[in-house]
């Protein structure tokens, strides 16, 4: 024996189209419940004093100056985190210095040892970590 639930299965779109093209009776609005002109006025107000003002980015997103063996390695004397690793993976990919076996390991030329701290070795995990203090504090 089948269970309601089991006969109607798939059946909810068909309801919700056949739902949607039945016309809804508007209600009569009277005019006392319209909103008053005054606050149409007043909501155009605050879209213009939110427009006036640019919305910097913030955070990772902020640019801030690097260290000069930052600046040999993404080109720049001010970078965001986020470009500064997007930067970091071109030159990795460029210069082929991802282990072929385990790609999440990376061998470090001479320009990445000064950036992390002379190592040989850095997992993938580790470069976001290793670049921060390469960005100068300027507050």
């Amino acid at each position: 024996m089948s269970t309601p639930s089991g006969i109607f299965r798939g059946t909810r779109a068909l309801f919700a189209a056949a739902r949607s093209a039945t016309p809804i009776p508007k209600a009569n609005i009277s005019p006392s419940s319209k909103k008053p002109a005054g606050t149409a006025a007043a909501s155009s107000k605050s879209a213009k004093s939110s427009k006036g003002k640019k919305n910097l980015p913030s955070g990772i997103m902020r640019t801030i100056p690097v260290s000069a063996a930052l600046q040999s390695v993404v080109g720049a004397p001010e970078i965001s985190r986020v470009d500064a690793v997007k930067k970091i993976w071109e030159y990795i990919k460029l210069h082929n210095l991802q282990n072929p076996s385990d790609k999440r390991e990376i061998f470090c030329d001479a320009k990445l040892k000064k950036l992390f701290n002379g190592k040989d070795k850095v997992g993938f995990l580790e470069i976001a970590k290793l670049l921060s203090p390469h960005f100068v504090k300027t507050d």
